[in-house]
Order: C-alpha cells, then sequence, then structure tokens
C-alpha cells in the first residue's frame, strides 16, 4: 500500500471544507469545545467505521441496485438542507448564548451515511488505495486507521476555530452573521450533488 499518498489523501480531504467541517466549526463558535465534544468524536469515530463497511462489501450494493445510491443522495441533500436551515436560523439570545444543544455522539456517526461528501471519500478511498485478493481486508483497515489518526486534527481545527471565535463574537448579531455563513458554506457544498441528481433525472 502507498501509505504516504493516503495519510496525504486523509489530510487534504479532512482539512478541506465541507459538511462536516461547516457543522462543527459552527457548533464549536455556538456551543463551544467541551460540549461539541460528542460531535467531535462522532465525526472521528463514525466515518472510519463507514469506511469499513464501505470497503467491506455495502458499495457492491450499489452497483446491483442503482437506484439505492440515488435515493440515498436524495434524502442526504434533503437532510443537509434541513440542517442548513436550523444552523442559519438558530435563535441567539445573547452574548455567546445559543439556544438548542450540540450534536450527539450517536447523531453525528449516524450523519455520515447521509452526507455526500463521506460517501465519496469512503468509496473512493477504498476503491484507488486497494488491491483485490489476499490482505485486502488488512489495507481496508488500515485506510480507516489513517483516516482517524490523520483525520482528527484536521477536524478539531475546525472546532477550535469555531471556538475561537466565540470570544471575538459579543454582539449575537455578528454570531446570526457567522451562523449564515455557515449555512451558505454547507448548501454549497451540495451544489455537486444537486448538478449530478439533475443529470441522472434528464437522463
Amino acid at each position: 500500500m502507498e501509505y504516504f499518498a493516503i495519510i496525504a489523501f486523509a489530510i487534504t480531504t479532512c482539512v478541506t471544507p465541507g459538511p462536516n467541517n461547516a457543522m462543527i466549526m459552527a457548533s464549536g463558535l455556538n456551543y463551544g469545545i467541551k460540549r461539541s465534544l460528542p460531535h467531535f468524536c462522532g465525526i472521528v469515530l463514525g466515518f472510519p467505521v463507514m469506511v469499513l463497511a464501505v470497503g467491506l462489501g455495502i458499495a457492491q450494493l450499489f452497483e446491483l441496485y442503482p437506484i439505492m445510491h440515488i435515493v440515498l443522495k436524495v434524502v442526504g441533500a434533503a437532510y443537509l438542507s434541513y440542517l442548513a436551515y436550523k444552523i442559519a436560523s438558530a435563535p441567539v439570545t445573547g452574548p455567546n448564548e445559543t439556544e438548542g444543544r450540540p450534536f450527539s455522539f450517536i447523531q453525528a456517526a449516524a450523519f455520515q451515511w447521509v452526507n455526500p461528501k463521506a460517501w465519496v471519500l469512503a468509496v473512493g478511498a477504498t476503491v484507488t488505495y486497494t488491491t483485490l485478493g489476499e490482505g485486502y481486508v488488512l489495507q481496508v483497515i488500515t485506510i480507516g486507521l489513517i483516516f482517524l489518526l490523520f483525520g482528527a486534527p484536521c477536524i478539531m481545527l475546525w472546532l477550535w476555530g469555531g471556538a475561537s471565535l466565540k470570544t471575538l463574537m459579543r454582539n449575537p448579531s455578528y454570531v446570526r452573521v457567522f451562523n449564515i455563513s455557515m449555512a451558505v458554506l454547507l448548501m454549497g457544498s451540495l451544489i455537486p450533488v444537486f448538478l449530478e441528481l439533475l443529470d441522472q433525472i434528464t437522463v
């Protein structure tokens, strides 16, 4: 296996903007690092588990039943759009005080399965960096561990970044603008998904 290539892939894809990072940054600002740790752990552990599941056979279901892939994309895009609305409309009652509560560990882990970017990364990593035959299972496990070890610091940067802004945004209106910006970023990450769905509908 090309370990350095996989590590570079994991770092690059985990540190760039996407649904997970937009949401964890918004959580850091609105709830702080401590309250957002379950959300963080759900991402960090949930995605490698998804990589294992995809690498060990779930992706084959999409080859047998392509409609499942389309349905998952529609459900995922709809759910992410709903989350973007919730982030943008979260009521801010005072300086650094946002009503509601952050994602739980289970919610964040389950979220990976409706996250289009997570699917692209999981399928792309297992297809690109594995070879069929003896040792395949070990290769998939290795990829999952690499995402766990190198993805966690990347995601923590986004959480820390959001929490750091907390002290700067004393004015509730600034927090509201930030939340709307994160919602727009989240919707922006869905543009490729919407375009792909449109192509599939018009074919």
